[in-house]
């Protein structure tokens, strides 16, 4: 699925996004985070993101507080605390292994702090300048309350830096993806290597799919998270398909 056409083609004309649904989610995030930096730093996919990222904070003035929602193992805190050193970082996550594998990773930065928490549980400390939330809403219960939880912890004039898996998570067609990728770069050997190092991961994304055809996690297409985030009080300043299709990337203002 390289674009989004060819993604629209495949769900067909009724997919127009999932409902709340009491289904539970499958995915194991601790068994995820294994194996979850490993596999994701070779994937030229995920390392855009990181790039897209780190150009959108050269644009922006020097956020006081920043969150980072759904952290996981602190990648994107990472970049932020390594663009703005004096600026005051919460990471939020609320998986215990996410979290301490983000702790190890960013003992370095003392001005970064760590919550155990889902975002409807966080006692946001004051309003942020710049909010992140990456490939995290879409696993969050009623999506639409949680952004009005991100637009009441941002400043006005803050930003969201936003992320999110929309589309049915096709773990076949990453795997083709992927496998072609290391292959090029690694060879045969060094491509099965890092496949069998990461194999969690591929276990995790298939719980991932079924989450999302329960209904326990949202789906969406792109105009549908934009009605979403401009409804909660956001002004949407760019938005683009990333991650292959399977994503939306949206820069926002509160």
């Amino acid at each position: 699925m390289p674009s989004n056409a060819n993604l629209e083609n495949a769900l067909g004309p009724e997919f127009h996004g999932s409902k709340p649904s009491n289904q539970s989610a499958e995915t194991d995030w601790s068994a995820y985070a294994t194996a979850y930096d490993l596999l994701s730093l070779h994937n030229p996919e995920y390392r855009a993101l990181l790039q897209e990222f780190e150009s959108f904070l050269s644009t922006i003035e020097t956020p006081q507080v920043i969150y980072d929602i759904g952290g996981g193992t602190g990648s994107y805190t990472e970049i932020a605390a390594g663009a703005f050193p004096g600026s005051e970082i919460h990471l939020v996550e609320p998986d215990a292994t996410m979290l301490r594998t983000a702790r190890a990773k960013l003992s370095r930065y003392s001005k970064v702090h760590f919550h155990a928490a889902a975002l409807q549980e966080f006692k946001a400390p004051g309003k942020a300048d710049l909010i992140v939330c990456v490939h995290a809403l879409y696993t969050m219960p009623n999506q639409r309350e949680r952004l009005d939880d991100l637009r009441r912890m941002v400043r006005p004039g803050g930003h969201l830096f936003l992320i999110d898996l929309g589309r049915y998570m096709d773990v076949s067609d990453w795997r083709r993806y992927l496998f072609a990728e290391l292959k090029r770069e690694h060879g045969l050997i060094g491509a099965l290597k890092v496949f069998w190092q990461g194999r969690q991961v591929a276990k995790q994304n298939k719980a991932i799919l079924k989450s999302q055809q329960s209904g326990a996690y949202w789906t969406f297409t792109g105009p549908e998270l934009a009605a979403a985030v401009t409804d909660a009080g956001f002004e949407i300043l760019k938005q683009q398909p990333v991650y292959r299709g399977y994503s939306d990337l949206l820069v926002c203002r509160a």
